[in-house]
């Protein structure tokens, strides 16, 4: 006798159903893995723009705080540097805030001044004084009718642009500059601006290495002095006087509207963020009033308002944003001890 055939087409059916239902489960938990990975990934990314955003407007905040302090109090008076913390929602702010003065501005120091800078960061003498000398040489403009020999350097060894030759719009613009390596130009920021518009440092808050290349210095009343600073008045002759005679514009204390705001983040999840911004302060509006409470405008029947109607509206803001750069890092011990 035959075997029967049928079951055994049944059992072939059968067996190429399960085949392909396990290959749509497969399929569907591969789909599913996927959406999983998709869903965890836009979380993350929502999550770096909700704190992003956040940061922002936190830092935003401690400008406004830093501006506030620094407008409210008495010109002559005014806090050279300063902290403050504040908390908000789920995060923790430290900001601290420091007349640009304390840096060493590229558009206005002398040329001794930038050489000592840079031979006390590292370079050498000769290199230091040619570093000094491009410098100068990038934010002065050409002479009338004469040639422009720094231009014909820039020319000569190959560059395919020419020095500006008009003041620095940025500290980067350094990398541009004529013989200034990407080393020394890294080293070189932290002690920069082009914000204090001074030719001199605020000794009482410049880093010991731009006090060092104050034309003068030696190591000798470096030290001496870096000891007595933290006990000095804020008093020109007394500054003048820890310095010593040999310490070419000793005692001087520039005074400028432009501050460096740092702002530190910490973010309950642990999260941290900081940003350094450079604010300039505006005009502060006085107002003078009579007996009825009035503004008197008496002391203004002869000024002409042409001038004052025409002013931008940054001209009238209590502050303007130089500057904005900001970094996203896990926190230190430091950081997080800073944070509160």
């Amino acid at each position: 006798m035959r075997p029967p055939i049928r079951p055994i087409a049944q059992s072939s059916e059968r067996g190429f159903v399960i085949v392909a239902v396990l290959w749509i489960l497969v399929a569907l938990s591969t789909l599913a893995m996927i959406f999983s990975v998709y869903l965890s990934n836009s979380a993350r990314a929502l999550g770096a723009t909700d704190i992003g955003v956040e940061s922002e407007a936190l830092v935003s905040a401690s400008l406004e705080l830093a501006a506030y302090q620094l407008l409210s109090a008495d010109e002559k008076a005014r806090p050279a540097q300063g902290s403050f913390r504040f908390r908000m929602d789920d995060a923790a702010v430290l900001a601290t805030f420091t007349s640009e003065a304390a840096r060493v501005d590229l558009n206005k120091a002398s040329k001794e001044m930038l050489a000592n800078l840079f031979e006390v960061l590292g370079a050498e003498g000769k290199a230091a004084e040619e570093v000094a000398n491009r410098i100068v040489g990038w934010r002065t403009p050409p002479k009338p009718g004469a040639a422009n020999d720094e231009e014909a350097l820039y020319l000569a060894s190959g560059r395919d642009y020419s020095p500006r030759q008009a003041p620095f719009a940025h500290v980067n613009e350094l990398s541009l500059v004529l013989g200034v390596s990407p080393a020394l130009v890294e080293r070189v920021l932290p002690y920069v601006t082009v914000f204090s518009k001074s030719a001199d440092v605020d000794v009482l808050l410049a880093p010991p290495e731009v006090i060092a290349a104050l034309p003068g210095m030696t190591p000798e009343v470096l030290n001496d002095f870096l000891k007595k600073r933290p006990s000095l008045p804020r008093d020109q002759k007394a500054v003048a006087a820890a310095l010593g005679p040999a310490v070419k514009a000793a005692g001087s204390l520039p005074e400028t509207k432009a501050f460096r705001v740092l702002t530190t983040i910490r973010f309950d999840n642990g999260r941290g963020t900081s940003t350094e911004a450079v604010i300039l302060l505006g005009r502060a509006e006085v107002k003078d009033k009579g007996k009825d409470g009035a503004k008197d405008n008496t002391k203004d029947n002869t000024k002409d308002h042409t001038k004052d109607n025409n002013d931008s509206a940054k001209d009238k803001e209590p502050y303007r944003i130089l500057s904005w750069q900001d970094r996203a890092e896990s926190l230190t011990r430091s950081s997080r001890r800073a944070g509160g």
